[in-house]
């Protein structure tokens, strides 16, 4: 899989549950790109987690 020309993104997996979920720094949002057999709480999990770290996954992919 070829992402060296895709936005700001990161990837999800817990057993057999996987997803994508691109950042929108203009919009300080999170936007699901795709998601597979997640519960409704671990999307919360999954986007809390992502909010809760999201200046930091900028700065990693500022940096690559």
């Amino acid at each position: 899989m070829n992402e060296g020309q895709e936005p700001v993104h990161v990837h999800a997996a817990k057993a057999e549950a996987i997803g994508k979920y691109w950042l929108i720094p203009e919009e300080l949002d999170i936007e699901a790109a795709y998601e597979y057999n997640f519960t409704p709480a671990l999307r919360r999990e999954i986007r809390r987690i992502l909010f809760d770290n999201f200046d930091l996954i900028l700065r990693e992919w500022e940096v690559k």
